[in-house]
């Protein structure tokens, strides 16, 4: 159904409202996606008129399609979620779903980075482990509801800093150095980041049901 609109209206909607997520989609879509221009055609959820959706799940992925349902079904759009957060070894796996919002105030990026690195101001490096974690959802809608969806995951594992460092990225990037590396997610360039990354891993899995879902494929 998106799939056939005309000029620039929008074909894929990123249900957030974070644009570094959106710059990070459109960078890996783009010459993936006959006929996809990702700078118009690639929106998020604000320009969509799409609404909030509450994470209510328990886990990345069902985080994840909440959102991806909601969008699709509100805008009639083929629309794409992720759930993401960074897991620490020592922590059991939190912040986890908590991540966004590990300080009290959801989207507060440095308070939450701040937060963390005092909770490990005494853990030795030798047990600081911890990965980004990554669930992306597609949803299709149809003609009574969502038509098709599929769950893709990523995953980058790493060793956590002392102190943040680079000013790219966001979230937690700089404090996170990736395995085999020797700069933090926020020192790397984009293109860097998005070979290696959580997102781009989990996206990258999704690309095939993306181009089948825009192409007409996977929607009724």
């Amino acid at each position: 159904m998106s799939g056939t609109l005309p000029g620039d209206a929008p074909r894929l909607v990123l249900a957030t409202h974070n644009k570094g997520k959106l710059r990070e989609l459109r960078e890996l879509l783009r010459g993936q996606v006959p006929g996809l221009d990702v700078d118009t055609q690639v929106v998020d959820a604000a320009a969509a008129g799409a609404p909030d959706v509450a994470e209510t799940g328990v886990t990345f992925a069902e985080n994840s399609l909440l959102k991806a349902r909601a969008v699709a079904e509100a805008t009639g759009l083929v629309a794409i979620a992720d759930d993401s957060g960074l897991a620490v070894d020592v922590l059991g796996g939190a912040p986890g779903i908590f991540s966004a919002r590990w300080s009290g105030t959801h989207g507060d990026d440095v308070a939450n980075l701040n937060l963390l690195l005092a909770q490990l101001s005494d853990v030795p490096d030798a047990f600081r482990g911890a990965a980004f974690v990554c669930a992306a959802a597609l949803a299709v809608p149809g003609s009574d509801g969502i038509a098709h969806e599929t769950v893709e995951y990523g995953q980058l594992e790493g060793t956590l800093l002392r102190e943040p460092r680079g000013e790219g990225g966001f979230g937690y990037d700089p404090v996170l150095q990736p395995a085999g590396m020797d700069r933090s997610c926020a020192e790397l360039s984009p293109e860097e980041k998005n070979a290696i990354s959580h997102r781009g891993q989990a996206f990258r899995a999704l690309l095939p049901a993306i181009v089948s879902a825009l192409s007409g494929a996977g929607s009724t």
